[in-house]
């Protein structure tokens, strides 16, 4: 897969979890991928402060993202 194979697959990820950020008064940007297999995204909005942020981020972004990109490795949420 090549580099610009994996930004439009995580993109369409993020795009298959932001309907559940929006319906919570959040959203979701990615910022950058890191040699192919690190994606940092900020969560915006309502997910910025939320307790169960963490959770969304694992079970929720993570999960959705490496189903469509087998190879990333981490997803972290940046300030």
């Amino acid at each position: 897969m090549t580099t610009l194979e994996i930004k439009e697959n995580v993109e369409k990820a993020l795009n298959e979890i932001r309907p559940f950020l929006n319906s919570d008064g959040g959203d979701i940007t990615l910022v950058e991928i890191i040699d192919d297999k690190h994606v940092k995204v900020r969560l915006e909005g309502a997910c910025t402060n939320c307790s169960l942020s963490i959770s969304t981020m694992k079970a929720g972004v993570e999960t959705t993202i490496k189903k469509f990109v087998p190879q990333i490795e981490t997803v972290e949420n940046i300030a």
